[in-house]
């Protein structure tokens, strides 16, 4: 079985911040809230792991 997906890339039409999250949602098919909720969840200890996931994802990722 072999599924075709489209290439990672960061949202423009299910964006808020840069559509880092909105894009993984798009890529593996499910509501990018769950993405958002986990970066939430990393922002709370102090915000710096999760900026730091965020910029990563956000520089590596290119924008549809």
């Amino acid at each position: 079985m072999n599924v075709q997906r489209q290439p990672l890339r960061r949202s423009k039409r299910n964006r808020i911040i840069a559509g880092v999250c909105g894009g993984l949602g798009e890529f593996f098919g499910i509501n990018p809230f769950w993405f958002r909720l986990a970066m939430f969840i990393a922002f709370i200890p102090g915000g710096v792991p999760g900026v730091l996931i965020y910029l990563i994802a956000m520089i590596m990722i290119p924008n549809e």
